[in-house]
């Protein structure tokens, strides 16, 4: 392993209160559609043990999501070759592996591509921001099983990444995604506002990076200050500019494609995220034009009064 997927990849939890730590894998059938979100997540309370715990989302090419979830139980610093190892789940260099009640998963991944720095790789490393995000595998290749309800169904070129989250918990409000544009090119954006006193006010924070053509842009992982975010449930989206260019990416999230579940933060704060590896995405770089149908990955988080109660259907 080379020392940025080292970076990028390594477990960065050693013991420390209110600390947050998430293994995730999305990924989706091109052909079918289906799709797949496994999250393998360590929390350390301000007050109280450390636990470990996590969930599986299945997204079938025809009907509703279905999610089941492992843990909590009991959790200490990872230590070994496994990135993190509890409750049942696993996750390790190009391997995912574990069972959630009536879904299990027994996966690899291979990519040759270089991680993905949606926030600037010193802020990742010096723990600079609240929190932080980077795609240690951004165009990566799935193959192995998924067993749903004990039918098993046998996955070969899946394409989707794995990723990597640690900081101090989630974002006030925020919104993810992750596209295969096709021929290698790539999207992943993270738009949040932060939850800490002195920033929940500020308007969000715009992470965008693109791998188009084998290059990473834009050139610098700063945050992109012209980037406007519209956010909603089932209709969100990005525009401004980015390096002198025009930019709009517009997501649909379906509520028949989507599951809404409960966040806990180390101080006990609570938010609802609402997923989907089944969103469509549309996207514009200036006269350049991409649509991704049914297969993107997306989330919106919230919230108070704006986040719809678990495991509801979402507001069309």
């Amino acid at each position: 392993m080379d020392d940025e997927l080292r970076s990028a990849a390594s477990p960065r939890w050693r013991g420390k209160p209110g600390r947050l730590e998430v293994w995730y894998a999305t990924l989706s059938d091109p052909v079918t559609r289906a799709g797949l979100w496994v999250h393998c997540e360590t929390v350390a309370p301000l007050q109280g043990d450390a636990y470990a715990h996590g969930w599986a989302t299945w997204f079938p090419a025809d009907g509703p999501p279905r999610t089941e979830r492992f843990g909590p139980e009991p959790v200490r610093p990872a230590a070994g070759a496994l990135w993190f190892d509890a409750a049942g789940a696993r996750v390790a260099p190009e391997h995912l592996g574990g069972r959630a009640r009536s879904i299990a998963w027994d996966l690899s991944w291979k990519d040759s591509g270089a991680p993905l720095w949606t926030f600037p790789r010193a802020a990742w490393e010096r723990e600079l921001l609240p929190g932080a995000q980077v795609v240690l595998a951004p165009t990566a290749d799935f193959a192995g099983s998924v067993t749903v309800a004990g039918e098993p169904l046998r996955l070969d070129g899946w394409r989707g990444a794995v990723a990597h989250i640690y900081g101090h918990g989630n974002a006030k409000r925020w919104g993810w995604i992750h596209a295969d544009l096709g021929g290698g090119d790539i999207v992943e954006a993270v738009t949040a506002v932060s939850h800490k006193p002195g920033l929940r006010r500020l308007a969000p924070i715009t992470f965008v990076r693109f791998r188009i053509d084998g290059k990473d842009w834009p050139a610098s992982n700063l945050p992109s200050l012209r980037m406007r975010t519209t956010l909603g449930l089932r209709h969100w989206q990005l525009e401004g500019r980015i390096g002198g260019r025009r930019v709009l990416i517009r997501v649909d999230q379906r509520p028949e494609r989507c599951v809404s579940l409960g966040y806990t933060d180390p101080d006990g704060g609570r938010a609802v995220c609402t997923n989907t590896e089944q969103a469509d995405i549309h996207l514009d770089i200036d006269d350049r034009h991409w649509s991704v149908l049914g297969t993107g990955h997306a989330e919106v988080g919230l919230r108070g009064a704006g986040a719809p109660a678990l495991n509801e259907r979402i507001p069309t």
